[in-house]
């Protein structure tokens, strides 16, 4: 899944360099680059999307805070964390983009330090000086049968975790997109945090899973469904298990500020998706609107407005909603990259024809090969999302695994008849003369020429300067 990641953040890398406009993304890209009506119906999606991943996260978030306290209604812990999502984003992006900074900042350092403790217990480092080695990998974890038995068992626990590992990734390179647009010489760092990226994927994903596999039994009753208490994380289980004191408490800590610094960047990426939208008459004009601080107010309060379905903790357990929300999420996600890969193919073809091969200033390596594997791979994932409700049918699951297929192909066909019987509009592809790739661009190019790269006065600069 991580290679799949890293060739949509290619993509979105190289469109947005190109021309990083404020309200370009993935919507947009897709509207402009491959077809209106396509374009119509992911813009939906991804505010759906990232709209419901504030629930998600906030929900998460209540999950990790029943780790300490019970007793107090989840719907006192959701209401705050809603509030200060809404107001970070009610602010100016100059006080967002700090504040993610040191969020992000916290959680890089605790997972550097978390796969840092792994290899130590792996080795028998901890208090009680057991040596776990890959036993939890030998015994019952490795390779469990799933569904059913035999190896078609032992395949569908593979595609299961193909699957359910998507929600990790979700949108997430689409938030460098929206950003883009918004950031200090866009040409410089968004192609710097596009490279950087395979290396944080390799080390804090893969080596992050890893970790988890060596310390945690995947049989644990403290795991997410695995049982009533499911409000640890398994980095918490496994300090637990190591006899380690008090870490288990900050670690938790870190994670709840890591889950509602999602919550708060999801918000910003969903009011961000509904302005773009209204700027291109895609949407009520109200949504266009912004207050002095450049910020699209009516879009932040109605993406947060979605957000409240985390309420819904209040009546059912907070591991089926966090599931819920988590299929939904990831399901619409997976549909937005195949429309991205499609868009992208689209506009390289669109730069040949317009002959501006000279002044596209980031490519990435293996493609269009890598825009070819997405579209296969993660349309055969998006087919076989919910496929585990057909063992034991479940009206809930089946609709959350499935429900955005439906209403992307609603948004689709809706917009295209109203084209084709308002405006007249009979295509189902943009023609490549009718892709605009210049507007703007001339103003792109000599703002960065004129904007003067950062010159370090001394080490301290110099290191910082190749961190941000």
């Amino acid at each position: 899944m991580s290679a799949v990641i890293f060739f949509v953040m290619n993509m979105l890398g190289e469109m947005t360099t190109f021309l990083p406009l404020p309200g370009n993304g993935a919507q947009a890209f897709v509207n402009d680059y491959f077809d209106d009506s396509l374009g119509f119906a992911i813009g939906y999606n991804y505010w759906y999307a990232f709209s419901m991943l504030i629930a998600s996260e906030v929900t998460a978030a209540a999950i990790v805070i029943q780790y300490w306290n019970t007793t107090v209604n989840i719907a006192v812990w959701i209401t705050i964390f809603l509030a200060i999502i809404v107001i970070l984003n009610m602010s100016s992006v100059k006080y967002f983009g700090e504040a993610e900074f040191y969020f992000a900042s916290l959680k890089l350092i605790a997972i550097t330090g978390l796969i840092i403790l792994g290899v130590v217990l792996f080795f028998g480092g901890g208090p009680n000086h057991d040596r776990l080695g890959f036993r939890y990998w030998q015994h019952g974890g490795a390779f469990k049968q799933h569904l059913t038995t035999g190896d078609t068992g032992r395949f569908l626990s593979v595609w299961t975790a193909i699957i359910k590992s998507g929600f990790a990734f979700i949108c997430s390179p689409e938030l460098v997109s929206i950003a883009g647009g918004e950031c200090q010489k866009p040409r410089r760092n968004i192609p710097k945090a596009c490279n950087r990226f395979i290396y944080r994927l390799c080390f804090f994903y893969i080596f992050g899973t890893l970790v988890i596999g060596v310390i945690v039994n995947s049989n644990n009753k403290r795991l997410l469904s695995g049982g009533s208490d499911a409000s640890a994380s398994p980095f918490v289980i496994g300090i637990q298990n190591a006899g380690i004191p008090v870490l288990n408490h900050i670690i938790n800590a870190v994670i709840l500020t890591s889950a509602a610094s999602a919550g708060n960047s999801f918000c910003y990426s969903a009011s961000r998706s509904l302005y773009s939208m209204a700027v291109k008459g895609l949407a009520p004009s109200c949504f266009a609107k912004v207050n002095k601080l450049g910020v699209p107010y009516y879009c932040v309060l109605i993406s947060s407005a979605v957000g409240c379905l985390a309420y819904l903790n209040c009546s059912s357990s907070s591991s089926s909603v966090f599931t819920w929300f988590s299929n939904i999420a990831t399901i619409s996600g997976f549909i937005s990259w195949i429309a991205v890969g499609m868009a992208y193919l689209r506009w390289r073809k669109a730069i040949e024809f317009h002959n501006l091969q000279d002044r596209v200033t980031y490519r990435t390596i293996l493609q269009p090969y890598g825009a070819y594997f997405v579209i296969i791979f993660i349309g055969l994932v998006t087919l076989t999302n919910g496929y585990a409700v057909f063992f034991d049918f479940n009206g809930a699951d089946f609709v959350a695994a499935y429900i955005t297929f439906p209403i992307v192909i609603f948004l689709y066909f809706g917009h295209k008849i109203y084209n084709i019987t308002v405006n007249g509009v009979t295509r189902w592809i943009r023609p490549l003369e009718e892709v605009d790739l210049l507007t703007g661009l001339d103003l792109i190019e000599e703002e960065d020429n004129n904007t003067p790269d950062r010159v370090p006065k001394n080490v301290a600069e110099k290191i910082w300067y190749w961190v941000a």
